[in-house]
């Protein structure tokens, strides 16, 4: 008998007439042969309202009572679809992450899974159970509860079905597939039928939220076959693979934007070795994710040093950092939450030029200033103001004809047709 893991997220378990249609999906998957894993997300709004409840009563909660808090929102949702299956005359039974099995490190609020004994999982399906796993949270070696992070069901999931050895991960969700940019900013956007792990891997990277990152990265590490559907529509989805389409080869694959981005530059740094070692490492070890990092050298042998974080590790790392530039002899910090990240990915970058430049271009020809460039093999990743960032969005969309059916052939724009807004570069760095 095959096995399948299907994965809903919060708004396909946002009320109980979802929850409902949820329990007829998992059911058909039941009854046409397939031993079923379901990992599912909080109620859409709850883990909101549990972090609002948190912070309303301290003002920096701590790790531990916060992951036991916030992790209770799965709690809900998995006992009401276990509870809907039995009603239906379903063997079901629900666990929570530790029950199922899901180990992880001691970082309570955006923990990594370290381990999955799947025992008591494969227990119940040979009992013939249903088996309904709430998402975003485990255990760690001291018994405390943990959680994943945002988008953490995604990681759950992937990472239950690679353990399990499933046929395939289904993340089922409120769009039917990863298209070509976010469809509610771009109406023309179009449902790609596959993308590589590596072009999934870079949009959720840069701000698609189909898919946390992490559990792409995961899903890839351990081979997990994976695929992206729709809660509320039947269709075949996105099937996220290792192998590159024969019949499309695409320049761009999609448009990924974050407006959940802030800015921060150590002004007036010492332009000596070690120095970034020295901003960085504070803020590494209070878990921040760094990324889009550029280092100015001016005459006077002082340098600029700026990175983009997250718009909600903002204030902690600027804390941060105002402590360390007095330590090195810095000027001072200077932050700017409004900005917006825009991403082009695409696996055909590798052997086609002129996707920077062209991009440079559509976004000049709009007047939108571009503050920072990052660029790695398939990507080209730059930050501009927040409020052009729609408007940037549905333009290179529209000049990259990502609308349309792909083209064999590429025409980047003539090299000597420079972008004057294209003023500085940085390297694809990231902390881990």
């Amino acid at each position: 008998m095959s096995l399948i893991v299907q994965k809903y997220g919060g708004t396909s378990v946002g009320s109980l007439a979802r929850i409902r249609h949820v329990a007829d999906k998992v059911i058909a998957a039941k009854e046409a042969g397939h031993d079923v894993v379901v990992v599912v997300s909080a109620m859409s709004g709850d883990t909101d309202r549990l972090v609002d409840l948190a912070y309303g009563i301290a003002v920096e909660p701590c790790g531990r009572e916060y992951a036991m808090l916030v992790s209770t929102g799965e709690q809900v949702s998995m006992s009401l679809l276990a509870m809907c299956l039995v009603e239906q005359g379903h063997q079901a039974v629900s666990m929570t992450g530790w029950q199922a099995g899901i180990f992880t490190d001691e970082l309570s609020r955006k923990a990594r899974i370290t381990d999955v004994d799947n025992s008591n999982v494969n227990k119940q399906l040979a009992n013939g159970n249903i088996v309904i796993v709430a998402g975003f949270q485990g255990i760690d070696e001291q018994g405390n509860i943990t959680t994943l992070g945002r988008g953490g069901s995604d990681t759950t999931a992937v990472a239950l079905a690679a353990s399990l050895e499933a046929d395939e991960c289904q993340i089922y969700t409120d769009v039917d597939g990863v298209y070509t940019a976010d469809p509610r900013v771009v109406p023309e956007a179009r449902r790609l039928p596959q993308i590589t792990f590596e072009e999934m891997l870079e949009m959720a990277g840069v701000g698609a939220k189909v898919l946390q990152k992490r559990a792409v990265e995961v899903a890839g590490k351990l081979k997990a076959p994976l695929r992206v559907l729709s809660s509320f529509e039947e269709g075949p989805g996105t099937l996220i693979t290792f192998e590159e389409s024969p019949m499309e080869k695409p320049v761009v694959s999609g448009i990924a934007f974050n407006r959940n981005e802030a800015k921060l530059t150590v002004v007036g740094v010492p332009d000596k070795p070690g120095i970034a070692s020295k901003i960085l490492a504070p803020i590494g070890l209070a878990n921040i994710d760094v990324d889009m990092i550029i280092q100015n050298v001016s005459a006077d042998g002082g340098t600029d040093f700026t990175f983009t974080v997250g718009r909600e590790e903002y204030q902690q790392a600027h804390d941060i950092l105002k402590a360390v530039a007095k330590e090195i002899g810095a000027k001072g910090v200077r932050g700017n939450q409004k900005i917006a990240k825009i991403s082009l990915v695409g696996v055909g970058m590798r052997t086609n030029s002129g996707v920077a430049q062209k991009m440079f271009t559509i976004l000049g020809a709009e007047n939108i200033n571009i503050q920072l460039v990052s660029t790695s093999e398939i990507k080209v990743t730059v930050v501009i103001d927040e409020k052009y960032m729609e408007l940037g969005v549905r333009a290179l969309h529209a000049g990259f004809e990502l609308g349309v059916e792909p083209k064999e052939e590429f025409d980047p724009i003539k090299p000597n047709v420079a972008s004057k807004n294209a003023a500085s570069t940085a390297t694809d760095e990231k902390l881990i």
